[in-house]
C-alpha cells in the first residue's frame, strides 16, 4: 500500500499559524504531546505517531511526503482510512488552514472522514495514546473538557475582576520598561544577592522570628507590612506574564481575584507549556517567587546597614522574613503552585502528582503494569515523591524549630 494512496496523496495541509506543539510528556505510562488551539483555547492530546505527522503539516510537504517520513521512521505505511480519520479529527476542530469550523466532509473542510469524531482514540494503528479533548487555563495546568466557561458569578465573598482590557498588551509595555532586568549581566548578580540574602536569613532566623512575633504587637508596621507582602503577590503574578512576554508567551489576563478574606492579583498565561524550549518554561514559573525575592533585597539593605530606630529595625526584620517565607512557599513542588510546574517540567510530565500517585501504588503492590512503565517514568515518579517528602519534612522542621524558639527565648 502507498504511503498515502488515492486522491489524498498529493493534499499539503497546514496548521494554522496559532496551532502550538507541545514537547513530549508523561502522562502515567504514556508520552503525549499538547495541541493548542490559541485562537479558542482549546487544547487535546496525541501520541507521539499523531504529532510525527501533525508537525509536518506545514502546507509544503504532501500527504505522499509525509507518509514517506512515516514510513521511514516507524517501519508502516498509513492507507486512506488512517489519513481520513486524522484530518477529520484536526479539520472538526478547526487546526486546519481553511477548515475553521467546518466539519469533516464539508464542503470547504478537509478531506477528512465524515464518520471521524473528535477525540476517537485509534487515530493511527499502535498509537500509544488516544486523542482527548481538553483545554489549559494556566500555565501547568492540567486538560479538561472544552466547555467554554462561563463568566465567575460575583459576590461579596468571591470572585474576579479583569483590571486592564487588553492583557497581553499591557504586559508588552511593562516588558520593554524592565527587560534589562532580564539580561544575564543585570540578572546574574541579583540572583547571587538573593542567595546572599537567603544565607543571611538562614544564619539570624532566631531573630527573625521575635521580630515577627514583636512585629503582631504594632498594629501600624503590622498593617504597613501586610500591604507591603500584598504588593509583592501582586508583582509575583505580572513576573510571570513578563517573563513569558519575554519568551514569546501571551498573556490572556489580569485581574484582581477575591475569597475573602483574601484578595489577590492574577495573571493567566496561555501558552506556558508550548514555550520553545523547557528552560523558558521553567523560568517562567519560578519568575514569581524570583520577584518575591527581589523586591525584598532594599528592605534587607536596610535592616542591616540603615541607622533605624528600633521599631523599624523590627519591622523590617518581620517582613524579610515573611516575605522569605512566602516566596519560599510557592517554590514547594505540590499542586497548584509554582514549584509543582517547575517540577512538572523537570520530569517532561502532564498531571505528574496523579501519575506518581498511580505508579507508586502499582509498584507497591509489585502489579506487573509498574513494569510496563517507560524507564524514564519509573525514575521521574519516584523522584518526584522523594523530594516532594524530602521539602516537606525540611518545611515542617523549619516550622517546629521556629515555634521552639518562641517558647524558649
Amino acid at each position: 500500500m502507498s504511503a498515502a494512496p488515492g486522491a489524498l496523496a498529493a493534499y499539503r495541509p497546514a496548521l494554522r499559524p496559532r496551532v502550538l506543539l507541545s514537547d513530549p510528556l508523561l502522562d502515567g505510562a504514556a508520552t503525549v504531546h499538547l495541541i493548542k488551539d490559541a485562537e479558542t483555547g482549546s487544547s487535546f492530546k496525541v501520541g507521539p505517531k499523531e504529532h510525527f505527522l501533525i508537525a509536518r503539516m506545514d502546507g509544503e510537504r504532501s500527504l505522499a511526503e509525509i507518509g514517506e517520513e512515516y514510513a521511514g521512521e516507524y517501519g508502516r505505511r498509513l492507507g486512506d482510512a488512517h489519513w481520513k480519520r486524522l484530518l477529520g479529527l484536526l479539520g472538526a476542530k478547526g487546526l486546519l488552514a481553511g477548515a475553521q469550523n467546518a466539519s469533516p466532509g464539508s464542503p470547504g473542510a478537509t478531506p477528512g472522514s465524515p464518520g471521524a469524531t473528535p477525540g476517537s482514540p485509534g487515530v493511527l494503528p499502535g498509537s500509544s495514546a488516544a486523542v482527548r479533548a481538553g483545554a489549559v487555563a494556566s500555565p501547568g495546568a492540567p486538560a479538561v473538557p472544552p466547555v467554554p466557561p462561563g463568566p465567575e458569578k460575583r459576590t461579596l465573598l468571591r470572585g474576579s475582576l479583569p483590571l486592564v482590557a487588553d492583557a497581553d498588551a499591557t504586559t508588552a509595555r511593562l516588558h520593554r520598561a524592565v527587560r534589562f532586568l532580564l539580561a544575564p549581566a543585570v540578572l546574574a548578580p541579583l540572583l547571587a544577592l538573593t542567595l546572599a540574602m537567603e544565607a543571611v536569613v538562614l544564619v539570624r532566623a532566631g531573630e527573625l522570628v521575635l521580630a515577627v512575633r514583636g512585629l503582631l504587637a504594632n498594629p501600624v508596621l503590622l498593617t504597613g507590612t501586610a500591604v507591603l507582602l500584598w504588593v509583592s503577590t501582586a508583582l509575583h503574578e505580572l513576573a510571570h506574564g513578563v517573563v513569558a512576554r519575554h519568551h514569546g508567551g501571551r498573556v490572556s489576563e489580569i485581574g484582581l481575584r477575591w475569597r475573602l478574606p483574601a484578595v489577590i492579583m492574577y495573571c493567566t498565561v496561555d501558552d506556558y507549556l508550548y514555550f520553545g524550549t523547557r528552560r523558558h518554561r521553567i523560568a517562567t514559573a519560578a519568575a514569581g517567587a524570583v520577584m518575591n525575592l527581589i523586591f525584598l533585597l532594599p528592605f534587607c539593605a536596610l535592616w542591616l546597614f540603615a541607622p533605624l530606630d528600633d521599631a523599624t529595625h523590627e519591622a523590617f526584620a518581620a517582613l524579610l522574613l515573611l516575605g522569605s517565607v512566602q516566596a519560599l512557599v510557592m517554590l514547594v513542588p505540590l499542586p497548584p503552585l509554582d514549584g509543582y510546574r517547575i517540577a512538572s517540567q523537570l520530569a517532561g510530565a502532564t498531571g505528574l502528582a496523579a501519575s506518581t500517585g498511580v505508579y507508586l501504588r502499582l509498584a507497591l503492590r509489585r502489579s506487573p503494569e509498574a513494569a510496563g512503565y517507560p524507564r524514564r517514568a519509573r525514575i521521574a515518579y519516584p523522584a518526584y515523591a522523594g523530594a516532594t517528602a524530602l521539602v516537606l519534612a525540611c518545611a515542617l522542621a523549619a516550622a517546629v524549630a521556629g515555634v521552639h524558639h518562641l517558647l524558649t527565648a
